[in-house]
């Protein structure tokens, strides 16, 4: 038990104290960002599950491969906040709150916006890329993908959630994650799925592109979770006691 306890504090030790320190400080208003793309998710389902909205959602926020690019590009923002019609809302919501939440108090709303923008083009583009290859193709898709909706959300979560964990150590978290979408892919082989592996593959070019920029202009005391180590170092085998 005290292996397995310290293998979590080592594991998610400076995502919890980057995380825990602006909620304990700012509270709920650390989060506004996450609070309005909630709100906004929320909104959105209500307005395409009405008879006279469901059409008015599909022009402003839904993406097809075969809608033309200018037009995928301008719905491609508002699109990260239309749930999927056919899952459950609150599973799109309570991920949006844990994973948006997280991101924000870590990184910053704009920076959470700009890796979920991202991550959510990357699989856009994709599945234009895939039909244009074709359904024999390795990466290819079936021309009937063109018709699907893009994934909404979930590609932006799941960039996010690679992201931060990439970013504060919790390298076995984001490799868990990265493992559940490839097999995802191989149980159930949609165009979400490959979206998805789409998304890590962008998320993860901008992982090497801040490991980069680290190295050449490197921060006093090293990655959070090399802080975390030395703060903690030399204090006995236990774990830092949590603070009221």
């Amino acid at each position: 038990m005290r292996t397995l306890a310290r293998w979590a504090g080592a594991e998610w030790g400076p995502l919890c104290a980057a995380v825990r320190e602006p909620l304990r400080r700012r509270g709920p208003t650390a989060v506004p960002m996450t609070g309005s793309a909630v709100g906004l998710t929320a909104f959105l389902q209500y307005v395409q599950n009405q008879p006279w909205g469901y059409q008015l959602v599909q022009n402003l926020g839904s993406v097809r491969a075969e809608d033309p690019l200018w037009l995928a590009l301008l719905r491609t923002p508002l699109s990260l906040f239309v749930p999927a019609l056919d899952l459950p809302v609150w599973g799109a919501l309570a991920q949006i709150l844990l994973v948006f939440g997280i991101a924000e108090l870590c990184l910053g709303w704009w920076r959470t916006l700009t890796i979920a923008y991202v991550a959510t083009l990357a699989g856009t583009l994709y599945a234009r890329l895939g039909i244009t290859l074709g359904q024999h193709a390795p990466f290819g898709l079936p021309w009937t993908d063109a018709q699907v909706v893009d994934t909404g959300p979930s590609a932006a979560v799941v960039g996010l959630a690679v992201f931060v964990s990439w970013r504060y150590g919790a390298y076995a978290t984001a490799g868990a994650v990265t493992a559940s979408m490839v097999v995802e892919v191989l149980v159930k082989e949609n165009l979400a799925g490959k979206e998805h592996l789409a998304a890590l593959m962008a998320v993860g070019l901008l992982c090497l592109l801040a490991a980069s920029r680290h190295r050449h202009g490197s921060r006093p005391g090293g990655t959070p979770r090399q802080r975390w180590s030395g703060r903690w170092a030399g204090r006995g085998s236990g774990l830092p006691p949590i603070q009221s």
